[in-house]
């Protein structure tokens, strides 16, 4: 099984993604996504109830992927939960053998979702990262815990001097790894990966970004609308409202950038979206010629 801590520790390059999870996705729905994904991605993310809709539970779904034989990052969100939920959850990836996970804040819910959940928020998410990181190192609880612990932080262009506090701060807390908000801007990245370079933050943490395969330019009107922090270029619109055929030019500029971020001095990796369809993620990779297809 391909493990994403082996990967991010001996690779130039990962490729992670994440499948969709709906109310109604049981295992077997779970399975036929991971085939599709399995020989092109070094890990699968398992969102927490992802913009506050309800689905499986990410540890369950981790579990799943456990069983067809790959490597899940499984998210666990303070919106949705108490300090002690989310140490008992903690113990229960320890358990079940699920060493990534990614410790964030989660999504505003929508204000159209009814009964309007309650948020929780006893803990901020480098609140969490620090307690899941002092529960690593505990040598009163008996099972072994061997987190691999990450985060989630928003790339911008940084001002001059800029302190990079909020990543800085989840670094210090226990990240080893963190994903940036999807971003398609590359002359952004470059800017903002040079300060985290600057500030010596990358010899200590791995950082992979997430971009996005867009299928129209309306699909890219909505992640902007409904996905906080998310950055899509202008252009990048303009050039899916002007496409012949908006689905493969998603699919170029998909191509283009995982080019571009591999020679982004300090990025480890990309994650991979596809909000309309799964399919266009190995055509992607393979078409970039980044990731290599697992032929074992």
């Amino acid at each position: 099984m391909k493990n994403f801590r082996t990967a991010l520790n001996t690779q130039d390059f990962v490729i992670t993604s994440e499948i969709f999870l709906k109310p109604e996705t049981n295992s077997n729905g779970i399975q036929i996504q991971a085939d599709i994904l399995r020989d092109y991605v070094d890990a699968i993310l398992i969102t927490d109830n992802q913009s506050g809709r309800v689905h499986m539970s990410s540890l369950a779904a981790g579990v799943l992927l456990l069983g067809v034989g790959i490597d899940p990052i499984v998210q666990l969100s303070c919106r949705n939960r108490n300090r002690i939920s989310l140490l008992s959850d903690l113990l229960g990836c320890s358990a079940l053998g699920i060493a990534s996970i990614s410790l964030v804040r989660g999504d505003k819910v929508p204000d159209d979702f009814q009964p309007r959940p309650k948020a929780i928020m006893d803990v901020t998410a480098t609140e969490l990262i620090q307690i899941a990181n002092i529960m690593k190192n505990d040598g009163n609880i008996d099972s072994p815990r061997n987190f691999f612990l990450g985060g989630v932080v928003t790339a911008h262009r940084p001002k001059s001097g800029w302190p990079a506090k909020n990543i800085t701060e989840k670094v210090d807390a226990g990240a080893q790894f963190v994903f940036t908000h999807t971003c398609l801007d590359m002359d952004l990245l470059r800017i903002y990966m040079k300060r985290l370079s600057e500030i010596k933050l990358l010899w200590r943490c791995h950082v992979v970004v997430g971009i996005a395969i867009l299928s129209s330019a309306e699909d890219a009107q909505w992640v902007r609308k409904n996905r906080p922090n998310v950055i899509i270029p202008n252009d990048i619109v303009t050039r899916l409202s002007n496409a012949k055929n908006p689905e493969k030019e998603g699919i170029a500029i998909c191509v283009e950038q995982l080019q571009a971020l591999s020679k982004i001095p300090g990025v480890s990796g990309a994650h991979i979206i596809a909000p309309e369809k799964l399919t266009n993620i190995p055509v992607a990779i393979s078409q970039s010629g980044i990731g290599k297809k697992n032929t074992n």
